[in-house]
């Protein structure tokens, strides 16, 4: 099935705000930095309806220690899957629909580089935006999986990525909305 995909929602970034609060308070003060990433923290783009957190901790084996925790709050621990020095947990709702995804890497992993830069980079290039989210929008009415949908968007995302990493290096600046 493709995915479903929603205009940008102002919601979304509260609904980010409350779960990095209650990640936050569960896991003990210092223990996470969390970003919000993925479309639903790009204005202006279409995006899937689930939001994307990118978790930053000292390491990964404390995180861990947390994965019971984790459940505790209602996600689903899948390890690494299939992103070697990643931890992936995901959320749905009662009724099953996925609500959230959290990426963790060790401070300084290239993956949260690539993942802000892309992020601010598209915050921060509207043009930019509205080509990815055509795209997206193009690829999800042709697409008949969701995986299908994603190998679409791989070259474009491949491509801008790296003008993304160049720009992000050489403004030395983080979008600090989060």
């Amino acid at each position: 099935m493709a995915p479903l995909l929603l205009p940008h929602d102002p919601a979304w970034k509260p609904a980010f705000d409350r779960e990095a609060k209650a990640i936050r308070l569960a896991l003990g003060e210092g223990a996470i930095i969390l970003h919000h990433i993925g479309s639903t923290a790009i204005p202006g783009i279409l995006a899937k309806p689930i939001i994307d957190m990118l978790g930053i901790v000292d390491r990964l084996v404390e995180m861990d220690c947390h994965n019971p925790i984790m459940q505790g709050l209602g996600y689903e621990v899948m390890g690494e899957y299939g992103i070697e020095t990643r931890r992936y947990f995901r959320k749905s709702d009662e009724v099953g629909q996925r609500t959230h995804h959290l990426h963790v890497f060790e401070q300084g992993s290239h993956h949260t580089e690539r993942h802000l830069a892309f992020r601010d980079y598209l915050r921060n290039n509207t043009r930019e935006a509205a080509e990815y989210s055509d795209l997206k929008s193009q690829v999800a009415s042709e697409c008949p999986s969701a995986e299908a949908y994603g190998h679409a968007k791989a070259p474009f995302i491949a491509h801008t990525e790296k003008r993304a990493l160049e720009w992000y290096r050489r403004n030395q600046t983080r979008d600090q909305t989060q």
